[in-house]
């Protein structure tokens, strides 16, 4: 069963990557309980007060995906890997609309982790993360690519390694160093 859905996510993909537009409203439901789960795992790490749900961020994902129907995805990792992207789009957004509508209120963070590498969680802030991300990206985009597939994809290093076309000790190493600078430019914060 398992994997004649997932063959099915795939030969959508498939289609909506030819410019089949309505394929994406047929993957929804097929990755819906993937995405949710997702979404649940980043705000788990917000504050206990936070206004968005997971099901409105996927919702506000799925919007998202709409905008941009002109994008090829390579497989159903990809997919959800941009689905992520996306994700981490709308919280680093929603964390700077809030903070300019509250001056002075504290930080929000989220977990910077990898329950396999690292030992102890760390938290920051999330829009220093994304702030660092998009630093990181125009030093090595590769390396952001494999920290947001990682981190916010919840991709293994396999699937990374067959997404980005790259070894999975090429991917190994370089979400090492990736990670190491981050927790360096967010400790300067």
């Amino acid at each position: 069963m398992q994997s004649a859905l997932r063959s099915t996510v795939g030969d959508l993909i498939a289609k909506l990557s030819h410019g089949d537009s309505a394929a994406l409203d047929a993957i929804l439901p097929l990755i819906y309980d993937e995405l949710h789960t997702l979404a649940e795992h980043y705000l788990r790490a917000e504050r206990p007060d936070h206004t968005l749900q997971p099901t409105a961020l996927v919702h506000e994902v799925y919007v998202r995906l709409h905008r941009y129907p002109e994008m090829t995805y390579r497989n159903r990792a990809h997919f959800v890997a941009v689905a992520a992207k996306l994700m981490r789009q709308v919280l680093a957004r929603h964390a700077r609309t809030r903070r300019a509508d509250k001056r002075g209120h504290r930080f929000q963070s989220v977990e910077l982790r990898d329950d396999i590498v690292m030992s102890q969680p760390n938290r920051v802030d999330i829009e220093a993360l994304d702030e660092a991300l998009t630093n990181l990206a125009s030093l090595d985009s590769r390396q952001c690519d494999i920290v947001e597939l990682r981190f916010f994809g919840g991709l293994t290093i396999e699937e990374i390694a067959d997404v980005l076309g790259i070894s999975r000790a090429t991917v190994s190493r370089e979400w090492t160093l990736a990670r190491a600078w981050l927790h360096r430019e967010i400790s300067k914060c």
